[in-house]
């Protein structure tokens, strides 16, 4: 009977698993189904190294993705600015130096960070951040790649936050007790010792925060400008691949060669967000060996 009730629970929680892989590989051959078509109207080349998107166009219609790629990954960039420092150092304080009741405190708020919607995130770009951006570079508004980077670091904050922690955590004692042993204060323990051992933990949960921000929506549609052309500094208002997918597919012709582009868009965005996550599996798998 116990072998019975084990063999039943490995099933249930392979097939839980197996559900799990199957809905990726759906949407993933969906993207795939519906982006095939686009590649008969429009040239793949064409399509990766395009600057002018431009689907309306009076004359011609161009599907060309850089400059929505080049602004996607410059918001993903200024973001990780952010974050990275603020996000280990938090992380680091939390489990190095703050005291239990301090840790009452912070985690929590952390958790509250998290869960907020994007969309208020967007309005606070909009209604305190962009004015205040404008006013310190003396533009006519915030709504810029500088603007979209804040927003998407502070959203990929407790990602970042909550997993270098564990990683920090997750440092042997006997590392800690060895460096004071041999004269070393609590700084410089944390700084040459506790911080270089979870490195490869503290990287995965940099690029799991990366992948947070890459595929962010509605917070850099709401702050960005969304102008779709190349960017020339973070002052400038960019538009992203994600932004264009939620901006355009709900009024895009049923079938047509911008419908099934935006698919494809999705599948760049898809693979992306994929390799990215795939990197930080692996790094904390061999995060675990070493540990």
């Amino acid at each position: 009977m116990g072998r019975f009730k084990e063999s039943v629970y490995k099933n249930f929680f392979f097939a839980n698993a197996l559900v799990v892989v199957v809905i990726l590989a759906g949407i993933f051959l969906l993207l795939i189904r519906n982006s095939l078509p686009a590649f008969l109207e429009v040239n793949f080349l064409d399509f990766l190294t395009g600057k002018v998107w431009n689907p309306g166009g009076y004359s011609e219609s161009s599907y060309g993705i850089l400059s929505l790629l080049v602004s996607t990954l410059m918001v993903t960039a200024g973001a990780m600015l952010f974050a990275v420092p603020l996000g280990v150092l938090t992380a680091a304080y939390i489990a190095e130096v703050a005291s239990p009741r301090e840790r009452e405190i912070i985690k929590p708020v952390i958790e509250i960070l998290a869960g907020i919607p994007s969309v208020v995130v967007g309005f606070f770009g909009i209604v305190v951040l962009g004015p205040w951006i404008a006013r310190i570079f003396n533009l006519s508004n915030g709504l810029n790649a500088v603007n979209g980077s804040i927003l998407l670091g502070i959203m990929a904050l407790p990602t970042i936050i909550s997993l270098a922690e564990d990683a920090i955590t997750a440092v042997p004692d006997d590392y800690r007790q060895a460096s004071l042993a041999l004269g070393a204060n609590r700084w410089e323990t944390l700084v040459k010792v506790v911080l270089p051992a979870a490195l490869s933990g503290i990287i995965a949960a940099v690029m799991l925060g990366m992948g947070r921000a890459i595929g962010e929506t509605m917070t850099v549609l709401m702050a960005t400008g969304n102008a779709p052309a190349m960017p020339g500094s973070f002052l400038d208002s960019v538009r992203t691949m994600t932004a264009t997918i939620a901006i355009e597919l709900g009024e895009v012709p049923f079938n047509s060669t911008h419908f099934y582009i935006l698919f494809a868009v999705g599948l760049v965005l898809f693979i992306m967000t994929f390799l990215v996550n795939l990197a930080s599996d692996l790094i904390l798998e061999r995060y675990q060996e070493v540990e």
